[in-house]
């Protein structure tokens, strides 16, 4: 009996009964809620099953896949010693070392690489005007962080990393995170993929209460067609603009753009291929795993975890509402008239945000086809996200 209970007191489950194992349980519970979402409701379940799952292995007593005490000494600036990923690779698990590539900003980076050759343009450049609609909603980040920086006590590094939730962008917001508050990274991963699941529920109710019924019956004309080369000059040239306007979102803009190039050039068919198959799909489970890991019971467990899911809220709220309201004041002076539902697809919630503006949109009028007048908005999304994380990280790293 002696020798059962101290083999008992050495497994995992004795942890649970000793000082705080009790949040470890909790946590576990939660990885299990969460993949219940991403299963029976398929909420973003490309993200959030690793994500869930990477929290439940993190909160395993004992099982050493993830040391958030390494990472503790890697990020204080009075331990330069430990300001190594050697220290990483020699001492940590296999958690620690995937987060390496969550760290260093490969993983969100290579994820925009497969969204930029999955991405068509051309509803942007046939309607130049929709960038401006995605410039707006970007207006969620910043109200989103004034107010968790200035009523909720949040550092401006914090509330710049919860503040980016509205841009309805996950790898956008993990690598503003990493680089800003890496210790909220698990609570803001998973808020910014659980909201974005629940834009079809979030949405409709604000782009009701702010148009009318003739607002949303507004009939757009059709999109002229968009050349070969400007869809290949268009990557380059945003590239190079912006990377010299906010150099900080040099490494999002740039792989989005090449992703694209890749796309439409003609010349790399197997490359863009495999950039929007075999790579996006390695690299998203690498990164929700990670991004999971870092969801402890210490983090996670806390007041600024509830107020991130609610600021979550504001952020989606307000990018939807701007983008409403600047095709409203456009209309004004416009001759053909914008359709304001298309504005709320300027969240970067590609290209879910676009088929809430045509399901809105065709309630109204049956023969009513706002889809790729969407789209141009919900790119130019993308685009204003990583500019606005740019900016953020100018200001703020």
């Amino acid at each position: 009996m002696e020798a059962l209970g101290n083999f008992f007191s050495q497994t995992g489950f004795a942890s649970f009964f000793q000082g705080d194992g009790w949040k470890n349980l909790i946590m576990i519970a939660v990885g299990g809620l969460l993949i219940y979402l991403a299963i029976a409701k398929k909420f973003e379940p490309l993200l959030l099953l690793p994500i869930a799952f990477g929290m439940i292995l993190t909160n395993l007593p004992g099982a050493g896949l993830y040391h958030a005490e390494l990472w503790d000494a890697f990020l204080d600036p009075k331990n330069p010693a430990y300001h190594s990923f050697g220290t990483i690779m020699t001492n940590g698990g296999l958690l620690d070392i995937l987060y390496i590539g969550v760290k260093a900003g490969i993983y969100p980076c290579l994820i925009f690489f497969g969204v930029g050759a999955m991405t068509d343009f051309g509803p942007l450049l046939a309607n130049p005007k929709s960038l401006l609609l995605g410039a707006a909603a970007q207006l969620g980040i910043f109200t989103t962080y004034l107010a968790a920086n200035a009523w909720m006590g949040y550092s401006p590094a914090e509330a710049s990393s919860i503040g980016i939730i509205g841009g309805a962008d996950g790898p956008t917001a993990i690598f503003v995170t990493t680089r800003l508050a890496p210790h909220l990274l698990g609570p803001i991963a998973v808020a910014a993929y659980c909201y974005m699941a629940l834009v079809p529920v979030i949405q409709p109710p604000i782009m009701k209460l702010l148009t009318t019924k003739k607002e949303r019956a507004i009939v757009m004309k059709e999109l002229r067609p968009v050349s070969k080369r400007e869809k290949i000059i268009f990557p380059i040239v945003v590239t190079v603009f912006v990377a010299l306007l906010v150099p900080s979102a040099a490494p999002l803009i740039g792989c989005l753009m090449l992703g694209n190039l890749f796309r439409e050039s003609g010349v790399v068919e197997r490359l863009s291929k495999t950039v929007q198959n075999e790579l996006i799909n390695i690299v998203t489970i690498f990164l929700g795993i990670s991004v999971g890991a870092t969801a402890t019971a210490e983090v996670f467990l806390q007041w600024k975890t509830l107020g991130i899911v609610g600021l979550g809220v504001i952020a989606f709220g307000f990018g939807t509402a701007g983008g409403i309201l600047l095709a409203k004041f456009m209309n004004l002076f416009l001759k053909n008239k914008i359709n304001p539902l298309i504005g709320s697809a300027g969240v970067s919630a590609v290209p879910m945000a676009a088929r809430v503006s045509q399901k809105v949109g065709q309630e109204e009028n049956p023969g009513n086809f706002l889809l790729m007048h969407a789209m141009g908005p919900n790119v130019a999304g993308v685009i204003g996200s990583a500019i606005a994380a740019g900016v953020l990280l100018a200001l703020f790293g």
